[in-house]
């Protein structure tokens, strides 16, 4: 992914948590079974110390806790139902005998061919209108204008994993400051532990253009046939940089905004003006279960 690691942070630095030597007790390592005990006890603090141990000066250390944070997150967006189901659409299809009432007008040549004897009749040439539920496409936007470590990453990563998980044929991953960086487009295919773990290689920096990135998902989501698309805006929507975030939001179908608990003053306002659907996180382990009642 493009504007990867840029800063990395010593073990002296990352040795002002209190739970650094626990984890880490000698350079190059990581004890999984201290980041378990870790993640029993507060699993928001852990998820945000393996987010800073992610850009470790020590490569060895910084490759264990990506590894480890990738897994841990990607289980953690696994819990629950997976798939939002969208609305169904009344579709003619192929025969099926479960898949809904006949359709004579569409079957009427294979009936008269079978000369009123049911038997004769070719299954193969017959249509049935039945309910069919579409796919749901999801495009994911991470602002990393601001402060872009600890609990704020590793919300975001756990995003990114819930998005794959839900939606893994059909969903796009972007991050934003001044720029708009693509860390999954939607019609490509990228594995969910790579996204992670692009996610998880940002570093805050710039302004925010709030504007340009809802285009840039527009654009995203209008790359799928699926039939819901769904924008989530995970930012407390401070826009900095010239542009009509309402207007920009306007083009998209759904959008839902994501805020941090206690910060979603400004993000509650524009979600408002836009139309859109909020929810706030107090952390890393609470994005799971804020996405599904959002989405559904």
């Amino acid at each position: 992914m493009a504007d990867a690691q840029k800063k990395t942070t010593s073990r002296r630095e990352l040795a002002r948590n209190p739970r650094f030597e626990q984890v880490s007790p000698e350079v190059g390592e990581l004890d999984e079974a201290a980041v378990d005990e870790s993640m029993r006890d507060d699993p928001d603090e852990t998820m945000a110390m393996l987010a800073d141990l992610t850009a470790a000066t020590d490569p060895k250390l910084r490759e264990l806790a990506r590894r480890l944070a990738g897994r841990l997150f990607l289980e953690l967006s696994r819990r629950g139902p997976a798939r939002p189901r969208g609305v169904g659409k009344l579709v003619e299809q192929r025969y099926r005998p479960d898949a809904g009432d006949l359709d004579v007008d569409a079957s009427m040549d294979a009936l008269v061919d079978a000369g009123g004897d049911p038997r004769r009749v070719d299954p193969e040439r017959l249509r049935v209108r039945g309910w069919v539920q579409p796919g749901t496409a999801l495009c994911l936007l991470v602002d990393r204008s601001g402060s872009m470590g600890g609990k704020p990453l590793a919300t975001s990563a756990v995003a990114a994993a819930a998005v794959a998980w839900r939606s893994p044929a059909d969903y796009s991953v972007l991050a934003f400051g001044k720029d708009v960086v693509v860390a999954k487009s939607q019609d490509v295919v990228k594995s969910g532990e790579q996204v992670v773990s692009d996610v998880l290689s940002l570093r805050g920096f710039g302004t925010t253009d709030l504007a340009g990135a809802l285009q840039v998902a527009r654009d995203q989501l209008g790359r799928s046939r699926a039939g819901r698309k769904v924008a989530i805006l995970l930012s407390d929507c401070r826009a900095t940089v010239e542009g009509d975030p309402v207007e920009a939001a306007r083009g998209i179908d759904e959008l839902v905004v994501v805020a941090p608990e206690g910060d979603s003053d400004e993000a509650a306002a524009f979600a408002r003006r836009a139309g859109a659907r909020l929810t706030t996180v107090r952390g890393p382990s609470s994005v799971v279960e804020a996405l599904r009642e959002v989405l559904g």
